[in-house]
């Protein structure tokens, strides 16, 4: 068994936030919590909304209604609530003069907003939108950047009951609109542009592009981030500048409440094929399992500094914005690239803001790492407690570098896995609990996750599908106007079991991702996550990094092909590759030896450093690779072709 790389203090796992919730309900150990919390999830998350202090303005009647059957289940049935109760009003009663929202742009502007600060630039967006005729069950479009703006846009839609529409801040017009078209959306809240090493990267000529095409939109707001915007019609579209703040003597607008299961936002999920699933999200459930998890796994408090390196359309942006706003801390956002103008940045920013909690993908730890320990180290970041990590399986050695080099081995790394559809995490450590390298710890509390086989059985030692067998309060209402498609997608494998689509192992107790199911390697009748090989790869000094694709083979059925970015002083050619080769044949077995090892200058990600390796094998096999929508470079794609 891996020993462990990290072991909570025993003196303060009585202050974190899981071990007061566990004390308070009189469980010895946290395995009784978590034991307790996934046999009946409906006593737990019952009492982390009021743990939490959730406010429901009207008190809902059953925390768990399951009548039309697991996948449609109903959570706080009755009650009535509404996101910016939670994440602005509250805190803005109680403690205004608190730190809200702290923002640096990449060209060094810093702004921060109190509570107080916060709650006067919701009301004045909400206003604006109010007079636009946005209402309960509107559907508005958030198409910004990682701005103050954008925080403020989401809790306005939300207090007026209508529901928000992230949109990746990188989409060309043509996602955008058939984002808006499909969600019937009113309205689109935009910014001119955005800082991204060193230059401007327009927006407002796509928004109106989109906007365009898309007849019901018949307002554009742009955040003058660039310049000034002065209002003006497109069509039948008014485009208006981001209101003022209301000032402290000017009437707040109310908050809506809404029932408990009423639309919140609609996070839209890119596929190889065909339109874009939207999954639908909810006020009570979606507040309350974020907030759960925040304050639980990171133990988030009012006082910390949260900084998460997401976009906002991606489930991170929401998770991040959501979770801490409903702890009551300060929510830490940054505006451009992690290695601009030096490669230090990134740790420059936690420095000089004092972040508290970091949330990055294992990626971009990757691309950091190459440029060795000197950068991180000429910063104080002591300030550091907790450490993050989602959105692809870890390889070892980058982990410890993470949890050594600019963690100083002090913090816990709480590597989670969920997904979009999930709303937040099926697996996850928590910071009570003894870490081994790359684990995801096992169960989020009140999560009913196992390992299946293909017989839907239970497997342990080995690979098979991660499963959830009970329902959670953060979980999708369904695919937005596609109902069959959410069951078809989710629930029609085995009887009442939601089938994720990752691979997953439990060996020895520790729980560990192998990749995605449709990005699994099947070699000779043998299966591979490409994560195993990417790690064997990433591990020789001359590669910064990896990814691993199986391409079809007539006698394999799949033959091993991996794609090497070098590191820096490192020179592809015959003998290195035939040096990788053996590298991984010699780590997994001469059964997987990679039948091809081709150098690229790149690899194609997405804006949060995720790997997206169906492109990868789409333009290795010649077939189409799907809406690419969602890559920091596209260009990255094409440039596969001339592989080494």
């Amino acid at each position: 068994m891996t020993a462990p790389i990290w072991q909570p203090d025993p003196s303060a796992v009585g202050e974190t936030n899981v071990g007061r919730f566990q004390a308070a309900h009189g469980l010895a150990t946290f395995d009784e919590l978590l034991a307790r919390s996934i046999d009946d999830p409906a006593w737990f998350w019952g009492e982390v909304a009021t743990f939490l202090g959730i406010p429901f303005s009207t008190p809902y009647d059953q925390v768990l209604d399951t009548s039309d059957g697991i996948a449609w289940a109903r959570w706080f049935t009755g009650g009535r609530t509404n996101l910016a109760a939670a994440c602005v009003d509250r805190w803005a009663a109680a403690t205004p003069d608190a730190e809200a929202v702290r923002w640096e742009g990449e060209d060094g502007e810093v702004r921060v907003l109190t509570y107080a600060e916060l709650a006067r630039h919701v009301d004045g967006l909400a206003a604006l939108l109010r007079e636009r005729g946005i209402g309960e069950g509107d559907a508005v479009g958030i198409f910004l950047p990682m701005l103050v703006e954008t925080v403020v846009a989401a809790m306005a839609v939300a207090k007026l009951g209508a529901i928000f529409l992230p949109v990746f801040s990188g989409y060309g017009a043509d996602a955008i609109a058939v984002r808006l078209d499909d969600a019937g959306a009113k309205a689109l809240l935009c910014a001119d542009g955005f800082w991204r090493r060193g230059k401007p990267v327009p927006m407002l000529a796509t928004a109106k592009e989109a906007v365009a095409a898309v007849p019901g939109v018949e307002t554009l707001v742009v955040v003058p981030r660039i310049a000034a915007v002065e209002a003006h019609d497109e069509g039948a579209c008014r485009v208006l500048p981001w209101p003022e703040p209301l000032g402290p003597a000017d009437e707040p607008v109310p908050t809506v409440p809404v029932d408990s299961e009423h639309p919140l936002f609609i996070a839209y999920t890119s596929g190889t094929t065909g339109r874009p699933k939207g999954a639908v999200h909810v006020h009570g459930g979606f507040t309350v399992k974020i907030a759960e998890e925040v304050a639980f796994q990171f133990d988030c408090r009012p006082g910390d500094r949260l900084f998460w390196f997401a976009d906002f359309g991606w489930i991170m942006g929401p998770w991040e914005v959501v979770g801490t706003l409903a702890n009551g801390a300060t929510l830490c956002l940054y505006e451009g690239a992690p290695d601009f103008p030096d490669v230090d940045r990134l740790w420059a920013y936690l420095a000089r803001h004092q972040v508290t909690i970091l949330g990055i993908s294992p990626t971009l730890v990757r691309s950091m790492m190459a440029h060795g320990d000197e950068p991180v180290r000429r910063h104080d970041l002591s300030a550091l407690r907790i450490l993050g990590s989602t959105g692809e399986p870890w390889n070892e050695d980058p982990y410890r570098w993470f949890s050594e080099v600019v963690g100083g081995g002090r913090c816990p790394v709480i590597n989670i896995s969920g997904g979009t559809e999930v709303g937040a995490c099926f697996l996850s450590p928590h910071p009570v609990q003894s870490l081994t390298p790359m684990t995801l710890g096992g169960p989020a509390l009140g999560m009913a996750v196992d390992v299946f086989d293909d017989h839907g059985q239970p497997v342990r030692g080995e690979v098979g599908e991660l499963v959830c067998t009970k329902p959670w309060p953060g979980m999708t209402r369904g695919l937005w106007k596609a109902p069959e498609r959410y069951l078809e997608a989710y629930w029609d494998r085995w009887p009442d079991v939601w089938v994720h689509g990752d691979w997953a192992l439990i060996d020895d107790g520790q729980w560990y991702l192998r990749g995605r199911s449709d990005d699994t390697i099947k070699v000779a009748g043998k299966r591979l996550g490409p994560a195993e090989v990417e790690s064997a790869l990433v591990a020789h000094p001359a590669v910064a990094e990896a990814a691993a694709i199986g391409v079809p083979h007539p006698v394999k059925g799949e033959a091993l092909w991996c794609y090497v970015v070098l590191a820096p002083g490192a020179t592809e050619g015959d003998d290195l590759r035939a040096e990788l080769v053996a590298t991984v044949s010699d780590a997994l077995g001469k059964s997987f030896k990679p039948s091809e090892v081709r150098f690229v200058d790149a690899l194609p990600k997405t804006r949060s450093a995720k790997v997206v390796r169906r492109a990868i094998r789409a333009m290795a096999t010649g077939n189409d690779p799907g809406d690419l929508s969602s890559l920091e470079d596209p260009a990255t794609v094409e440039a596969l072709r001339g592989a080494r």
